[in-house]
């Protein structure tokens, strides 16, 4: 969706830039400050002039939409009474957690370590993408409803029958 969102930005309309670009991406604002964005290159304009800059539309329509209160915590209307368990905080846990719980699922997102966030707040230098952002949101995915607890190590500290027995 990605013409529609810069075309939505080109006209100036910043909401619907960002509800159309979260339609596809779930953290965009970390989308846009760590991927090496191979688009760009690939953007037929790189022709003749200057591709699209789709790293940098992405951060200023998230944050933008940050500091409009554009984005806010939307809960599900209404839960499935299914419980989940996410092992793992990194990009993909934080995805799939965040896609489980707007599906109405109750989810408990495990970290290992003692924030979560995994690559995104231990592999990825500060200059690059602000543990700030990370935490963000984070939180706001907690506001939502998933449940993080760190310190878990699942099959060391905590056995994995544990996990089940309180994901049944």
């Amino acid at each position: 969706l990605i013409p529609e969102w810069n075309d939505l930005l080109y006209k100036g309309e910043w909401k619907a830039a960002n509800d159309r670009l979260h339609a596809t991406n779930n953290f965009p604002e970390i989308t846009g400050r760590i991927c090496p964005a191979p688009c760009e290159h690939g953007c037929v304009l790189n022709i003749n002039q200057e591709p699209v800059t789709i790293r940098e539309n992405e951060v200023a329509i998230t944050e933008k939409a940050f500091a409009e209160g554009y984005i806010k915590p939307n809960p599900p209307m209404t839960r499935t009474g299914k419980k989940v368990a996410v092992i793992g905080s990194g990009p993909a846990g934080m995805a799939a957690a965040d896609l489980l719980n707007k599906s109405g699922h109750t989810v408990t997102l495990y970290e290992k370590d003692e924030r979560a966030g995994g690559l995104l707040r231990f592999g990825i230098p500060d200059f690059k993408l602000s543990k700030a952002v990370v935490e963000r949101r984070l939180s706001l995915m907690e506001q939502e409803g998933v449940q993080i607890i760190t310190g878990v190590h699942i099959g060391k500290n905590v056995p994995l029958a544990e996990i089940i027995d309180n994901h049944d």
